[in-house]
């Protein structure tokens, strides 16, 4: 077996199918297994992999058990000599596996791989690459002190798009060797949810591996599916970090203080933010559908343009319809164009201020999210 692709669902069946979609059309010509743990959903995710996918690995836990411990139970399943830990809400492109497989052989010390994420309005998210959080850092970070200092965090030493060693991962996407998994006993479990992806990575650095970040493969990351904000999450969030620094580094009351009081202040922030997101979402009025599909053209009635898969290539067109038609949304037809294809228009169009959705192959609705901050949007197509 080339790859386990372990996947933790939780109420996220419409993304899990899309993301099993894009696994399956990178798997060609390779020995590729998918693993998925699901945390007690309650939602139709379980019946789905059973009905549609019965080849997919189905472990059905009777609560949820957080993420760590939920990768840790589909690796101890797995049989691939690399394994994948991948969130159910992205979507990775055709020509993944080839590519990350020969980059990972060439590499004799290579501990995890990470790719560029983007999400889902087509915009790079820049946690696909970060320094480690020591608690100088951490604090610039979250105070803003220095730019120069919290760069670190980020990584910035390396370009978006330029490939290199990194100390950092995010758990969205982490791609390494069984043997090496094991050997730094996968994920701590002390962590629910939060904090883990940079636990497993400064692990796997104190062994004495090297990290990497790989720009040639771009992977859509919806984000809000797995990170929505709320009280709940707070609380998760903030023990997380308190964990990991309890763990690593020994600090005094007073810091630990203020390192407690930035988290909180920092974590809010981004709360209130996303109540303002959700006040202010974008309506659809003109849309152009990219592809050849007659119940999704009927569906949409007479508000939308359908461009053939002959144009879908030409941005320079698309960019002349949005303008002409005052665009504000566009479809992407998965049967017409690869996923590959998509999220090179996403990137190529993420200023022209669209929302973007993505038809599945063999399915019957609609995905996509306005930004990174909240839950995507799903629109079922009545196929009678």
């Amino acid at each position: 077996m080339d790859i386990s692709v372990i996947i933790v669902n939780y109420n996220v069946q419409y993304f899990l199918e899309q993301c099993i979609l894009s696994v399956n059309a990178a798997s060609r010509n390779l020995s590729v297994e998918i693993i998925v743990v699901d945390n007690s959903s309650t939602d139709a995710s379980c019946s789905l992999l059973q009905r549609k996918y019965p080849e997919v690995v189905l472990i059905k836990n009777t609560k949820n058990v957080g993420f760590s411990k939920a990768n840790n139970q589909g690796v101890a399943k797995a049989s691939g000599e690399y394994i994948l830990i991948l969130n159910p809400d992205t979507v990775i492109p055709e020509d993944t596996f080839t590519q990350i497989l020969k980059f990972s052989k060439s590499k004799q010390n290579m501990g995890a791989l990470g790719v560029k994420l983007i999400d889902g309005s087509g915009v790079y998210l820049p946690e696909s690459k970060r320094g480690i959080p020591t608690p100088m850092v951490a604090f610039n970070k979250l105070f803003g002190v220095s730019s120069k200092r919290t760069g670190k965090y980020y990584a910035t030493h390396l370009a978006e798009d330029e490939t290199g060693i990194v100390d950092i991962l995010v758990g969205a996407f982490m791609f390494l060797k069984r043997s090496v998994y094991n050997e730094v006993k996968g994920f701590d479990e002390a962590y629910f949810m939060y904090g883990e992806d940079i636990d497993l990575s400064y692990k796997i650095l104190n062994k004495g591996y090297q990290n990497y970040y790989f720009a040639e493969v771009q992977v859509i990351h919806y984000k809000g599916e797995s990170t929505e904000k709320d009280v709940k999450h707070l609380k998760y969030f903030h023990k997380a970090m308190k964990i990991f620094y309890k763990k690593y580094f020994k600090l005094n009351l007073i810091y630990d203080f203020v390192m407690s009081f930035g988290i909180e202040f920092w974590f809010w922030l981004k709360f209130f933010r996303v109540l303002q997101i959700r006040q202010n979402l974008k309506q659809s009025f003109n849309v152009l559908y990219i592809g050849q599909n007659k119940l999704f053209e009927n569906y949409l009635a007479k508000n939308h343009i359908a461009v053939s898969s002959n144009s879908s290539s030409d941005i320079i067109q698309i960019k002349q319809l949005i303008k002409a038609s005052l665009i504000d949304t566009i479809i992407f037809d998965n049967e017409i164009l690869s996923y590959k294809q998509i999220i090179a228009l996403f990137q190529d169009l993420k200023n022209e201020r669209l929302v973007f959705k993505i038809k599945p192959r063999t399915t019957n609705f609609l995905i996509g999210s306005q930004n990174s901050s909240k839950s995507g949007q799903i629109e079922l197509v009545e196929t009678s």
